[in-house]
């Protein structure tokens, strides 16, 4: 009796098993009806290949989606110091609105925290350009342009060039920004 029991279990057992198997092979080949997968699902055609995947709903300032760090974890501040951004390091890091932003010194980190307007890069870091025509596309920020004192991060050299070129693009962007935030917003 012992033996038939046991042989019940197993089979059950297998039977779950199985029956979990099908449910993740049917799941996985389902298309995914949230808006927020829609954007990283599939590669844009519109965009060049090996670029980075477009933002995702809940991003209002672009960051790494694996460490949180904004802007790759150079120092927003150190734009304006240099002709280079500088590393930040992780003794002087600062965590606000679910982002972590480094800095490359103590300094730099409470300038930051006294006034993160200034420093925080224009259209929470996405190119510009992609704002312009009404989407939010991620940036590379060693591809950066301080213009007046404001800063500007860009998807590739090109974007930078076309953008420092056509004055009308600013203007294009800022109106659009708002319908670009509600996709990218909390």
């Amino acid at each position: 009796m012992k033996a038939a029991a046991r042989q019940r279990l197993i089979s059950a057992a297998a039977t779950l098993v199985s029956l979990f198997l099908i449910g993740q092979v049917a799941l996985a080949s389902t298309p995914q009806a949230a808006p927020d997968t829609a954007a990283t699902s599939a590669p844009d055609p519109t965009l060049p290949p090996g670029l980075p995947e477009l933002p995702s709903l809940g991003e209002v300032m672009q960051r790494d989606q694996r460490t949180g760090l904004a802007m790759n974890g150079l120092d927003p501040v150190s734009y304006r110091l240099g002709a280079r951004p500088m590393a930040g390091r992780a003794e002087y890091e600062l965590i606000q609105d679910r982002i972590v932003w480094r800095f490359a010194s103590q300094a730099n980190l409470e300038a930051f925290r006294d006034a993160p307007e200034v420093y925080t890069p224009v259209f929470g870091g996405f190119d510009p350009i992609g704002v312009a025509n009404g989407v939010a596309v991620e940036s590379d920020p060693s591809q950066f342009a301080v213009v007046g004192s404001r800063l500007f991060l860009f998807r590739s050299a090109d974007t930078r060039q076309r953008f420092l070129r056509e004055a009308g693009l600013l203007a294009q962007a800022e109106s659009r920004w708002n319908a670009v935030l509600r996709f990218v917003a909390r």
